[in-house]
């Protein structure tokens, strides 16, 4: 999701609004960089006089619905050079980012300008000030860019929380646009793991959705018939917290679990099968007694074109391809 340019509107803050960055290695180095999982991305081109000033490496906090055995790193670099104008350095930095962000490239103030150019990671649109293409600009920032694994995770895998994709932003200040453009279209991922990065982030990425989704499938124990609802929202599921809330939601050993409201028992499933947007899981659910009911569940998680309020709006849908009640529990 590349955030879109909003020229000229009140500033609007870079929020991490569901997970904020424990645990932190400053001073670390390009080489470290390489020994994450993620891809981090970095020139190959600088303005004369530029050097790295400091590189980070942060860590996302795991929630309950996570793997508590993998690390979710961020990183940012900058990079500074000689003034320019007799004042501050110049400056060029990286910033990263796994969800919960904001527009970076909002400014309040008048005196300001947008462009876009071609990036490495797609389409890029900036904005910078003081107006006009000549000179060095006090500040430039791009909106947030998504990583192939990014892409990867969320548009193939749909994954609800990304595990290896990153949004990475970019800015400068002190230098002159058409500087930024060459550091820009230099940039390139740190050692050669992008492509592995992406493959595994394709092949192997979890499956990530609340357990009470495959309850509105199954019928009521004393009913007879199932599947009762074979498509569901993804986007309504994972906006609704209310109905489908994380309290008590965890990872047990291959389920995903969380509790049944009011009572001792639960819901669970754990993936059988996963090919692309494919997938197949078997659904546990008990009241609370001694009584397990089982099901396999056979799905794919797809886009599907709505009319919201009157206008067309794309949702994420699970759909479902085939139910079995599964005896001998």
């Amino acid at each position: 999701m590349n955030c879109c340019r909003l020229p000229k509107l009140p500033l609007v803050l870079c929020l991490f609004l569901f997970t904020l960055p424990t645990g932190r290695c400053a001073g670390a180095t390009l080489d470290d960089l390489k020994k994450l999982e993620i891809t981090c991305f970095v020139p190959s081109y600088l303005p004369n006089g530029f050097k790295l000033k400091s590189c980070d490496i942060t860590y996302d906090e795991i929630q309950e619905y996570e793997d508590k055995n993998h690390p979710l790193p961020l990183y940012s670099l900058v990079y500074e050079g000689p003034s320019r104008t007799g004042g501050e350095a110049a400056k060029f930095w990286i910033d990263s980012a796994r969800e919960g962000i904001g527009d970076r490239n909002v400014m309040e103030e008048e005196d300001t300008e947008d462009s876009e150019m071609q990036s490495p990671l797609g389409q890029m649109f900036i904005i910078y000030r003081p107006k006009g293409k000549t000179g060095p600009k006090v500040e430039i920032d791009s909106n947030w860019m998504r990583d192939a694994n990014m892409v990867a995770e969320t548009d193939t895998q749909h994954l609800a929380h990304p595990v290896l994709g990153r949004f990475h932003g970019f800015s400068a200040s002190g230098i002159s646009l058409d500087e930024f453009t060459k550091i820009i279209k230099s940039l390139h991922p740190v050692g050669s793991t992008v492509g592995k990065a992406a493959q595994a982030a394709t092949a192997a990425a979890p499956l990530k959705i609340h357990p009470k989704v495959f309850n509105l499938v199954d019928c009521w124990i004393s009913d007879s018939e199932s599947p009762v609802v074979t498509e569901i929202s993804r986007d309504a599921v994972e906006k609704n917290g209310n109905e489908f809330n994380d309290d008590g939601l965890k990872q047990d050993g291959e389920w995903i679990r969380c509790p049944v409201p009011d009572t001792s028992g639960f819901m669970r499933y754990r993936v059988l099968e996963s090919k692309k947007n494919r997938y197949k899981v078997e659904y546990q659910e008990n009241g609370g007694g001694t009584l397990t009911t089982a099901s396999i569940i056979e799905f794919t998680i797809e886009k599907r074109a709505i009319q919201r309020d009157g206008k067309p709006a794309t949702i994420r849908v699970l759909r479902v391809l085939s139910y079995a009640l599964k005896t001998g529990n």
